[in-house]
């Protein structure tokens, strides 16, 4: 019931927010785009991090595949940008299809090791591929639509938190939660753990693929560092981690906390800004671990004590 208030409470939010680009200024609907993509990036990795127990550093990738399926579908083949976003989403599915299956039958940092090191091997191959424009990328059509986007990015992060949802009360999702919490046990019980993770992944891979190919359609510029961009699902692990992994709206909460406290370090104070994510990351496994999701349940009842008992846990 708690969760289904949750829901409602975030969808009436969501309709709220579809009024901002005819009330706020361009600066505020760019800054919206922005975050409301993190949030879906980080909804995306909460499926195969948060439910899954699987630390991946590929979602990357798969957004790296979103935005090139996109520009290349617009501007190699001169299709419409709704057919481009279906063929990086395609794009994205058969990647996770096929290195899934082996890349998901390493375990801890071995999985993490070897995701990390799909998105440089992405990078080297599209950075050598003709009509993904080699290093130096594809300029996209121009379009200034910022209110067409950020409504886009809105509809896309509700579609993936009902996801979320749907994974919560789910078969498939208790499956998830099993494996995470014992694999081994979930596999004595019956469950296709190989199947279940491959297809979080895919799931995980088709959100990051639609906010990659709005991205590079917003911004109409697209080239392998970018898009490929490491840095980029570090923040993406950071923003679900800060907000709640394996819960609902967690990741989202995170995205736009994070989000708006950065941009003011960013504009207020430079100098520390690029420290601040560091600085997040310890304070969020150190102090809850849980998130922000699990700190606002159980800070009434627990006190001041549960930050007490997080740093017992870590021994410190």
């Amino acid at each position: 019931m708690t969760a289904r208030f949750g829901l409602i409470a975030a969808l009436v939010v969501a309709v709220l927010l579809a009024f901002v680009p005819w009330l706020a200024s361009p600066v505020l609907v760019q800054f919206g785009i922005t975050t409301l993509l993190l949030a879906t990036l980080a909804q995306g990795w909460n499926i195969i991090g948060g439910y899954t127990g699987y630390a991946s550093f590929g979602n990357s990738v798969f957004y790296g595949l979103g935005s090139y399926g996109t520009a290349i579908a617009m501007v190699q083949w001169h299709l419409p940008f709704g057919i481009g976003l279906v063929f990086g989403v395609v794009l994205a599915v058969v990647f996770a299809l096929l290195l899934g299956l082996p890349v998901l039958r390493l375990r801890g940092h071995y999985f993490a090791i070897a995701t990390l090191a799909l998105a440089q091997v992405m990078t080297a191959i599209v950075s050598n591929l003709q009509i993904a424009g080699r290093n130096v990328g594809l300029v996209l059509p121009l379009l200034n639509g910022d209110r067409l986007f950020y409504e886009l990015a809105l509809a896309l992060l509700v579609l993936a938190t009902l996801a979320v949802f749907w994974l919560s009360r789910s078969r498939f999702g208790f499956g998830l939660i099993a494996i995470r919490e014992n694999e081994d046990a979930a596999a004595s019980m019956g469950i296709n753990t190989t199947l279940y993770k491959v297809l979080a992944f895919a799931l995980a891979g088709v959100f990051s693929a639609l906010a990659g190919g709005i991205h590079a359609y917003w911004i109409t510029f697209i080239d392998p560092a970018s898009a490929f961009d490491i840095s980029l699902n570090v923040k993406m692990i950071i923003m679900a981690v800060f907000g709640g992994p394996g819960s609902i709206l967690g990741p989202t909460i995170g995205a736009f906390v994070l989000s708006a406290v950065s941009e003011v370090l960013s504009t207020e104070v430079s100098s520390i800004a690029s420290l601040f994510f560091g600085a997040v990351v310890i304070v969020a496994v150190v102090f809850m671990p849980r998130g922000l999701a699990d700190l606002v349940r159980r800070i009434k009842k627990t006190g001041w004590s549960y930050f007490s008992e997080n740093v017992k846990a870590h021994r410190l």
